[in-house]
């Protein structure tokens, strides 16, 4: 009995140190993708070398992403950043049949509802680009520089909360790593825990 639960616990350990060694750091690259966007537009990273690329990834039926939209939290943040020459990339990566999944059509009925402004929203149904990423909330935010480095991964903000109303005295992690990169500084906080509705993939 003992052996089997010091075998099982041994395989825990090895199981959680391979998630933890293989994650996305910051100051590695960032891994290479081509993807679909909700206009039937290919987009690869490599085309975005030489500029900041941020990865939101989304879920219309998460109340923690609803905290951004319904607020204009994010859509400000897109409007903002984009005016400014960084690419953003909305990644709906929910397989069909699961909360946040979407048709073309409906993501961009979605995204003229609600002003939504990112650069390009990217269809991920089979979540090849959620896993490429380790993606495992929403919304979960990256930021890449221009020399496709991974600066900055994890939570959009400081308050985990589903509550609109703590947005305003909040730290907004992507705003501050895009602000601090384009200074020239250090980002002071490159990896954070991410918050929200966990990723909805195929087969889980």
């Amino acid at each position: 009995m003992l052996r089997n639960f010091l075998v099982r616990s041994c395989l825990l350990l090895s199981l959680l140190f391979t998630v933890s060694a293989f994650a996305l750091r910051p100051g590695e690259t960032a891994p290479g993708f081509t993807a679909t966007d909700s206009n039937g537009v290919q987009h690869s990273l490599d085309t975005y070398r030489g500029k900041y690329v941020v990865l939101e990834w989304h879920n219309n039926g998460c109340p923690y992403t609803e905290k951004h939209y319904n607020s204009g939290n994010m859509q400000a943040l897109q409007k903002k950043w984009t005016a400014r020459g960084v690419v953003w990339f909305t990644v709906i990566s929910s397989a069909p049949g699961k909360q946040g999944h979407v048709t073309a059509t409906e993501e961009n009925a979605y995204l003229k509802k609600v002003h939504a402004v990112p650069t390009a929203a990217l269809l991920d149904p089979k979540g090849t680009l959620g896993r490429l990423y380790a993606a495992k909330a929403t919304p979960e935010m990256y930021v890449i520089d221009p020399q496709g480095s991974l600066i900055y991964r994890g939570a959009i903000d400081d308050h985990p909360t589903a509550d609109e109303s703590d947005i305003e005295i909040s730290n907004n992690y992507v705003d501050s790593a895009l602000t601090a990169a384009m200074e020239g500084k250090a980002v002071a906080d490159p990896v954070t825990r991410p918050y929200g509705c966990s990723v909805k993939y195929v087969n889980e």
